[in-house]
């Protein structure tokens, strides 16, 4: 037992005496170097992770949602241009009209038959019967006119007309009372020649 407390204690004593000699040995610049590293690294660790959560996160998807919106209105502006300058000035066109049984189609077109405008009794809010009316015919051909004066500078205008609807004299007249010169009307429905066989008589 004796031995024993003995060698603890040679122990502790060896354990103090390094300790005086580790603080009494000067720290050079290399060592106190890397150990100011070392304190600023889990600083910066430490600020980071408590930071990074609450605002450093949020405010960058902000910036990057800004980003997309200023690229996005950039991109429409873009198009914006293209579109107006690569527009020509129309003045001489053509009015196609679809008069059916259920609805009226006016399409107002350029020399070569490119769409300018057009309009129709669905765009313009009728709904079923109305949409074949005269009434309707006037006020779409009227919408289409307001657009095609505006975009392109359309006056002059021939009329190719198809369809028997009861659209199709109402919306002639819409086309000159809106300031556009018609200069020929051509009826294009199409007419059997004799073509097709006619069904059966009625058996009764």
């Amino acid at each position: 037992m004796s031995d024993e407390k003995n060698t603890k204690a040679a122990d502790n004593e060896a354990a103090a005496e390094e300790e005086k000699d580790i603080s009494a040995t000067p720290i050079t610049e290399e060592e106190d170097a890397i150990l100011t590293d070392k304190e600023e690294k889990e600083e910066f660790s430490s600020n980071f992770s408590m930071d990074s959560g609450s605002e450093e996160l949020p405010e960058e998807i902000k910036q990057k949602l800004e980003k997309n919106k200023q690229a996005r209105a950039k991109k429409k502006l873009i198009k914006k241009r293209r579109k107006k300058s690569t527009v020509d000035s129309v003045k001489v066109g053509r009015a196609y009209i679809n008069a059916t049984y259920n609805n009226t189609m006016v399409s107002l077109t350029d020399a070569n038959g490119n769409v300018i405008s057009w309009a129709s009794a669905g765009v313009a809010g009728f709904k079923g019967a109305k949409k074949a009316t005269p009434y309707a015919a006037s006020i779409i051909t009227k919408i289409a006119c307001q657009k095609a004066k505006e975009e392109y500078g359309l006056e002059e205008v021939s009329v190719f007309v198809s369809g028997v609807g009861t659209g199709r004299e109402s919306a002639i007249r819409a086309l000159n009372a809106n300031g556009l010169n018609v200069t020929a009307i051509k009826d294009t429905t199409p007419v059997p020649h004799n073509g097709c066989r006619p069904p059966k008589r009625r058996r009764v």
